[in-house]
This record gives structure tokens, C-alpha cells and sequence, in this order.
């Protein structure tokens, strides 16, 4: 009995050290093209071309079985994640942008095995790539800097982080 007993508790404590040990991947954005006919507007809808930015976010996406979603609480970031939301049926969580660090420590911690989206600003995404202790993999985002995406991954104390490109190409690759 303390034979059997003891096999279980290395089994579980095994599978522990396993489920520890998986990786968390994360996907970071910058929001789709906003719509700026009203220079005054602070909080801006998607434009045509940024509607299509977020069905192709959707479909670049949707077989990658995300997790979680995360945006800031700006329309053009909840607008960018929207159809991905929609068509895996799951609900979208804000986040401060100032609190990108918190956030990635909490998801660093807690989201082991997990698939996240992280919807941000071309002032934002590249503080939560390193938030995540990942090294920033282009110098800055500029106002023209729509169609990075950026996939980090995360095991244990090691962050990977790659630049990919999605969607309609927004400007000449340099």
C-alpha cells in the first residue's frame, strides 16, 4: 500500500513539474486602422481598411485556438479583436495600458499552456513585449506600423519573441 501510495504522489508531483513547465504564448497587436475623418474624435471606430485588418487578425488567428483576449478600452483596439472574440465565443478583458507590466507578470504566472491576444497601441506594444522579458525585435512602431504582430513566447524565466506580419502589407518592409 505505501508502494502504491508513493507511485501516485511521484505521478502527481511529475505531472505538476510538466504542467509548470509549459509555455505561455502570447500574440501582441497594435489596433487595426482607425478612422480619422474627426481629428477631434479621441476614441475612434475602425476604418474600411482597419475592419479589414481585424477579419484578417481573425483569420491568421483562429485555428491558433486562443485562450484569452485582452484590449485596452478604446474602441479600435475592441474593434481589432472583435471578430476573433466573436468567432471563438469568447469575451474580451481590458487592461490599463499603464498596467502592461502587471498584466504580463499576472499571465507569466498564472496562464501556463495558455494562448493569449494582447490588443495594444503603436505606443504600448513594444513596452508589453518587453514586459513579457522579451527583447523589443523592431527599433518602434510608427503611426504607419499596422500589419506587425509579434508572438511571444514564454517558458519559464526565457521570453522568445518573433515579428511576423498579417493582413494587407500597410507600408514597404525595411
Amino acid at each position: 500500500m505505501k508502494n502504491i501510495l508513493l507511485i501516485l504522489l511521484v505521478v502527481f508531483f511529475g505531472q505538476q513539474t510538466v504542467l509548470a513547465q509549459k509555455p505561455v504564448k502570447i500574440w501582441v497587436v497594435r489596433h487595426a486602422e482607425k478612422d480619422v475623418t474627426d481629428p477631434k474624435d479621441k476614441d475612434p471606430e475602425l476604418s474600411d481598411l482597419g475592419a479589414e485588418r481585424a477579419t484578417a487578425l481573425m483569420k491568421y488567428l483562429k485555428g491558433d485556438r486562443i485562450d484569452s483576449i485582452y484590449t485596452t478600452n478604446y474602441k479600435r483596439t475592441k474593434l481589432t479583436a472583435f471578430p476573433l472574440a466573436d468567432i471563438i465565443g469568447i469575451a474580451m478583458k481590458t487592461y490599463e495600458p499603464t498596467e502592461q507590466k502587471q498584466l504580463a507578470k499576472q499571465l507569466i504566472a498564472n496562464a501556463q499552456g495558455k494562448k493569449i491576444l494582447i490588443v495594444g497601441h503603436s505606443n504600448t506594444v513594444l513596452d508589453v513585449v518587453e514586459a513579457f522579458g522579451a527583447e523589443k525585435p523592431v527599433k518602434e512602431l510608427t503611426d504607419e506600423d499596422y500589419d506587425y504582430i509579434f508572438v511571444i513566447t514564454v517558458k519559464g524565466d526565457k521570453a522568445e519573441v518573433k515579428a511576423e506580419r498579417f493582413g494587407k502589407e500597410h507600408r514597404s518592409k525595411e
